[in-house]
């Protein structure tokens, strides 16, 4: 066989057993509204000031 090839007898009769008991995955089942909130003692030109001063480390 080539590069690339496949015995087309593996793909045959592939038994698949769907009665088996098999848990579905509920993707939404820990899903939340994203919601959060933080109380801070610094004003929001403090706030300010130290992002500008964390992006200027980033240059360096």
């Amino acid at each position: 066989m080539g590069f690339g090839s496949y015995d087309e007898s593996e793909q045959e009769n592939q038994n698949r057993d769907e009665d088996e008991d098999v848990e579905a995955v509920n993707v939404h089942e820990n899903e939340t509204d994203g919601d959060v909130a933080f109380e801070s003692n610094k004003s929001t030109d403090e706030l300010v000031d130290q992002l500008q001063h964390m992006k200027g480390d980033d240059d360096e």
